[in-house]
C-alpha cells in the first residue's frame, strides 16, 4: 500500500513582530483585552514589498531542506490561500517560478483557514493514486491586507506567516485518512464580501466575522469531525500523540480539545505569538512542534481546522 508521508517540513514569518501593545497605538484595545479573548500576544505582518508568493517560496525552501529533496524532484505544487498575490495565476504557479520548478501540476485551493487540510488531503488522494510521487504543500497568507485595522473585533486576530510540507510516496504508514466538511449556509458567519468588479471594489474588502457565532459551530464542527477520523481510522484518542489545530484563538482550541477528552498537554500551540493565520496557521504549528523537538517520528498526529465557508476538515496521520 502507497502512503503519503511527510518528508520535511518548514516556515516563514515576516520580520515584524506586532504586540498587542503596539496594536494599543493605532486601535482601541489593550492587551488584557486581546489574551482574555484570544490568547494572542503578537503577530507577525508582511513588509509592503512582500507578497503571498514570497512567504510561500521561502517556507518550501525550508521544507525541501529539511526533506533533502531538490525542487525538480517536487512534481506537485498546492498553495492553500485566500489571499493571492494576484487574481491570476495562481499563486502556486507563482511559487512554482521562483522556486525553479517547470511543468508540474500547480494550483491553489481556496478554503480559507481549513485550507492546508484541504490541499494535503488533495495532494495525498494525487501520491495515493500515483498521479504524483513527491508533493510541495503549502498554506501562506498576509491577512494583514484584508482587516479593517480600525475594526478591533477582526484586527487584533490575524498575522501573516506560511507554512510548508513536503510529502513523498511510502510504503511506511503516513496519512491514514483524513475527512472534509462544508455548508455553504454559514458564509455569512465569516467572509470578506468584496470582488473586483469593473475597474474598482464591489461590496466590502475586509473581514467581516460574527465572533460568536464563528465560535459556537467551530467548536461543535471541530469535535465532531475530529471524533469521526479517529474512529474510521480506528484509533482511540489515547493513542494520538499530538494535536496540531487551526490557530484561530485559545477558547476554540481549549474547548475542542475538552469535548475530544484530550489533554491540552497534547495540543501545539502557536497562536499565542502567530496570532491566526489562516491557511498558514496549522503547517507553522507543525513545523514548530518538529523543530523544537515535542514532534518525531512515528507519532501518530492528528491535525484539524475550520475556515469561512464554512469549510473544515480533520487529517489523521503518522510522522
Amino acid at each position: 500500500m502507497t502512503y503519503a508521508k511527510i518528508l520535511g517540513t518548514g516556515s516563514y514569518l515576516p520580520a515584524k513582530r506586532m504586540s498587542n501593545d503596539d496594536l494599543a497605538e493605532i486601535v482601541e484595545t489593550s492587551d488584557e483585552w486581546i489574551t482574555a479573548r484570544t490568547g494572542i500576544k503578537a503577530r507577525h505582518i508582511a513588509a509592503a514589498d512582500e507578497k503571498t508568493s514570497d512567504l510561500a517560496a521561502a517556507a518550501a525552501q525550508q521544507a525541501l531542506q529539511a526533506a533533502g529533496v531538490s525542487a525538480e524532484d517536487i512534481d506537485l505544487i498546492i498553495v492553500a490561500t485566500a489571499t493571492p498575490d494576484m487574481q491570476f495565476p495562481a499563486t502556486a504557479t507563482i511559487v512554482q517560478q521562483k522556486l525553479g520548478i517547470h511543468g508540474c501540476p500547480a494550483f491553489d485551493v481556496q478554503a480559507v483557514c481549513a485550507g492546508f487540510m484541504y490541499a494535503l488531503t488533495t495532494a495525498n488522494a494525487y501520491i495515493k493514486s500515483g498521479m504524483a510521487k513527491t508533493a510541495l504543500v503549502i498554506g501562506a497568507e498576509i491577512f494583514s491586507r484584508i482587516v479593517d485595522w480600525q475594526d478591533r473585533r477582526t484586527c487584533v486576530l490575524f498575522g501573516d506567516g506560511a507554512g510548508a510540507v513536503v510529502l513523498g510516496a511510502s510504503e511506511e504508514a503516513g496519512i491514514l485518512h483524513s475527512i472534509l466538511r462544508a455548508d455553504g449556509r454559514y458564509g455569512h458567519l465569516l467572509q470578506v464580501p468584496g470582488q473586483i468588479a469593473d475597474g474598482g471594489i464591489e461590496g466590502l474588502p475586509f473581514v467581516q466575522m460574527d465572533g460568536q457565532g464563528v465560535f459556537k459551530f467551530a467548536v461543535k464542527a471541530l469535535a465532531k469531525v475530529g471524533e469521526e477520523v479517529m474512529a474510521e481510522a480506528g484509533i482511540g484518542a489515547e493513542q494520538v500523540d499530538w494535536v496540531v489545530p487551526h490557530q484561530a484563538n485559545f477558547r476554540i482550541i481549549e474547548s475542542t480539545a475538552k469535548h475530544l477528552k484530550l489533554s491540552m498537554d497534547k495540543i501545539i500551540l502557536t497562536v499565542q505569538e502567530h496570532g491566526n493565520t489562516s491557511a498558514a496557521s496549522i503547517p507553522l504549528a507543525l513545523d514548530q512542534g518538529i523543530r523544537d523537538g515535542r514532534i518525531r517520528r512515528g507519532q501518530t498526529l492528528l491535525l484539524e481546522g475550520i475556515g469561512g465557508g464554512f469549510a473544515w476538515g480533520a487529517v489523521l496521520l503518522k510522522y
